[in-house]
């Protein structure tokens, strides 16, 4: 199995940028994508962002240019780096791993709050 810890999470006015982190433990050789989740209140949780070992990326449209994924392969860490902060953005934020770019998520964070204020 492996463990994903998020931090980061936060409260932040709008317009301003918060860095979310989330580190792998465990299961660590099984995972090839690392990504963001996010689920607000009385909504579907949806992808964020993902990035595979590679380095590829997929994005949410609601969030390209604003937000960019990162990873260091060697900590086994990804980063989600979130500017231009809107109050649409306030959700729990849930870090995933994965076997590929584009399937489900086999793990799931604890998750992180993130709140926007307008």
């Amino acid at each position: 199995q492996v463990q994903l810890v998020e931090s980061g999470g936060g409260l932040v006015q709008a317009g301003g940028s918060l860095r979310l982190s989330c580190a792998a433990s465990g299961s660590i050789l099984s995972i090839n994508g690392m990504g963001w989740y996010r689920q607000a209140p009385g909504k579907q949780r949806e992808l964020v962002a993902i990035m595979a070992r590679s380095g590829s990326t997929n994005y949410a449209d609601s969030v390209k240019g604003r937000f960019t994924i990162s990873r260091d392969n060697a900590k086994n860490t990804v980063y989600l780096q979130m500017n231009s902060l809107k109050p649409e953005d306030t959700a729990v934020y849930y870090c995933t791993a994965h076997s590929g770019l584009w399937v489900a998520p086999y793990g799931w964070g604890q998750g992180t709050q993130v709140t926007v204020s307008s």
